[in-house]
């Protein structure tokens, strides 16, 4: 049996810089991710199979097809491998919470597949693999900092991040990022200009402030 944690990832600013010709925005984000974390176990069995459990796997109780199972088989056929696991869904982040709770869990399952079945895909291919599946989980299949470009899938090294501690408030009301996207109206906004580094938590704070999230 293996473990991966499913970290929350944390756009710290999102501007939409256009939008293709097939409906997707084009972002320029830079995304962090924080010790809350939803956790995945993963073991051999005979079939594919997700139980859910903690605080909010409820939640996904009907949803027969989540991503994690999707993810599941997407590495199957891009290995050329029966999709066999009995997975086990720990869900503490939220759902549609705007945290990437559900692109984490699917990244979780990539990785955690991935030494289960001893493929030894590395990260490139197992972010590649995870591209179609969804904008946020290549940068979630890593779990930290980058800046995330295109439709989620052109990741570059993020500033060198000072010490720092983020405060998540949730009022309990989903919003799922599909519905977001589809309901927003306006013009775009030019890629965010970013420092090599910065040098303390409160020069990062003053240079985000003046950033948006789109």
């Amino acid at each position: 049996m293996f473990s991966e944690s499913a970290p929350a990832k944390v756009n710290l600013y999102l501007h939409v810089t256009g939008r293709r010709e097939d409906g997707y925005h084009l972002l320029d984000s830079l995304a962090v991710f924080g010790p809350v974390a939803d956790a995945l176990r993963v073991a051999p069995a005979d079939d594919l199979a997700l139980a859910l459990e903690g605080p909010f796997g409820a939640t996904l109780a009907a949803e027969p097809d989540n991503l994690v199972l999707r993810a599941a088989r997407a590495l199957a056929a891009a290995a050329g491998v029966p999709a066999r696991a009995a997975m086990v869904l720990t869900k503490r982040l939220p759902v549609a919470s705007g945290i990437g709770g559900g692109s984490a869990d699917a990244a979780a399952a990539l990785r955690g597949l991935d030494r289960l079945w001893g493929l030894g895909l590395g990260e490139a291919r197992l972010a590649a693999i995870a591209a179609p599946l969804g904008a946020d989980i290549p940068v979630c299949v890593a779990s930290r900092p980058a800046r995330m470009q295109g439709v989620g899938e052109a990741l570059s090294a993020a500033p060198a991040l000072p010490p720092c501690g983020l405060l998540l408030a949730n009022p309990g009301v989903a919003l799922p990022t599909p519905a977001v996207f589809k309901a927003r109206a306006g013009g775009f906004t030019p890629p965010a200009a970013l420092p090599a580094a910065w040098p303390d938590a409160a020069a990062m704070a003053r240079a985000l402030a003046v950033l948006r999230n789109d």
